[in-house]
């Protein structure tokens, strides 16, 4: 997919190879003219830095039958993009911010010439992975170019088989969760904590939307969270250093790749110059953000609408080259820790168990902060002094408890059947502050609240 076609262009450039090295992996990759007929005068203006469209598409014509059924790959592909990316490249080659677009997106396509029945179609409503069916490359450019006012400079297309081999050559892909994942509909079973996947099992992780109620929504954090650890694999892992073991990875990597025919050996090796030591920590993700209702198509089928405000925000700096990431948010600090639970769903009463005066207030407030839902008024505790902290829950809650423990390192927990949903934390005199958490698939957001750097998406 189009995780598979992003890495494979980072990895060729900030690898720094030679020109007749990227010569030679270039002429592996498919072309395609999706610009071709585009009037520049009909597209958004260029702005600093360098706009990628990267699409994954459900073709699966490699895959063995063993694949097929060993992955859940079997029925016919739909011929539409599976998975749609914008990604930007600053113009200081120091920064990737990358944009998850949702495939049932309401979308007007432009007036085109349909590539099925060949007949010349009106403006219309669509979901934004239709564009595809309708009318190739170059209809979902221009599209895309409608709706997020993003000059797109290049284009990159890659397909199931090209994302497994890719998966393959770099020895798999370590991925962390914090609770078991299953989807029955691609067989994907994995089991909380760490876990290395190979191709197959990395193809059924970044399409599994039937885990939860997140849907197409979490998949496309997942897929985030994954295309991190594939950068952290690739730049920790030697490759880059090594000729003999680069070739062979972008080989594999650019198999089925797809790309515009302008992208060339001389772009790679420019990038390349550009962007020695890029890291995980050099890339941020987003998914755009959303309106909370979205558009019925009069031909029937349910989308998603994108936020008016705050995704044209997101969009204006990525034109402007400005990070995603709020200012706080990319202040040094530490790491979050990775939850289950979301904090905003979790309500907490503190109460003191110190002698320090008003320490369950600033507690309290701190837990705010950090996301959580403080409730009741803060009060000492009527037992006496504590030596540590401790959290008390009733069992029902305990998938809430853990996430509220990794706030408040050290705390000893405490099972208490019917307390109800409420978490009551006493503070100790072992207490030394909050630290940050975050949910692992956040609800998509306002932009720069929700972006997640590679760093904090990758294992740690």
């Amino acid at each position: 997919m189009r995780i598979a076609s992003l890495t494979s262009v980072l990895l060729i450039a900030a690898s720094g190879v030679g020109h007749a090295m990227v010569t030679g992996v270039e002429e592996g990759i498919g072309r395609v003219h999706p610009f071709q007929g585009m009037p520049e005068r009909e597209r958004p203006t260029g702005g600093d830095g360098l706009n990628f469209l990267v699409v994954g598409t459900d073709g699966r014509d490699k895959i063995t039958p063993a694949e097929k059924r060993k992955y859940h790959l079997g029925g016919a592909p739909c011929h539409c993009t599976d998975t749609l990316m914008l990604v930007h490249l600053s113009a200081g080659r120091d920064r990737a911010s990358v944009v998850s677009l949702p495939r049932d997106s309401y979308a007007e396509v432009p007036a085109h010439k349909d590539e099925a029945t060949g007949r010349q179609r009106p403006r219309h409503a669509v979901k934004l992975n239709a564009a595809y069916a309708e009318g190739g490359p170059g209809l979902t450019v221009r599209t895309v170019e409608h709706m997020t006012g993003v000059h797109i400079d290049h284009y990159l297309e890659v397909d199931f088989t090209s994302f497994m081999r890719s998966v393959d050559a770099v020895g798999g892909v370590d991925i962390c969760t914090v609770r078991p994942l299953k989807d029955s509909y691609t067989g994907l079973d994995l089991p909380a904590g760490k876990a290395t996947l190979n191709g197959g099992q990395a193809l059924q992780y970044v399409r599994s939307r039937h885990i939860d109620g997140s849907a197409d929504l979490g998949r496309m954090q997942r897929q985030q969270r994954f295309l991190a650890s594939l950068i952290h694999k690739v730049s920790s892992s030697g490759v880059l250093m090594n000729p003999v073991r680069f070739r062979e990875v972008a080989d594999a990597m650019l198999t089925s790749v797809r790309a515009d025919s302008d992208f060339t050996a001389d772009d790679l090796v420019d990038l390349g110059q550009a962007m020695r030591g890029f890291t995980p920590a050099s890339s941020e993700f987003l998914s755009v953000p959303l309106a909370p209702d979205g558009v019925r198509l009069p031909g029937g089928g349910t989308t998603v609408r994108w936020d008016p405000v705050a995704s044209k925000q997101v969009f204006r700096a990525l034109r402007d080259d400005k990070p995603l990431a709020t200012p706080e948010k990319a202040a040094a600090g530490p790491r979050p820790t990775v939850v289950d639970v979301p904090p905003d769903q979790i309500r907490v009463r503190v109460d003191n168990g110190t002698d320090r005066h008003g320490l369950a207030r600033s507690v309290a407030k701190a837990l705010g902060s950090a996301g959580f839902v403080p409730t009741g008024v803060p009060a000492d505790a009527p037992d006496g002094p504590h030596p540590k902290t401790l959290l008390s829950y009733d069992p029902r809650w305990d998938r809430s408890a853990q996430s509220l423990a990794a706030a408040l390192p050290g705390a000893e927990l405490r099972k208490v059947p019917g307390q109800g949903p409420v978490l009551r934390v006493t503070v100790g005199q072992d207490y030394t502050g909050v630290h940050p958490v975050r949910a692992e698939e956040p609800a998509p957001g306002t932009p720069g609240i929700a972006a997640v750097t590679g760093d904090e998406a990758a294992c740690p």
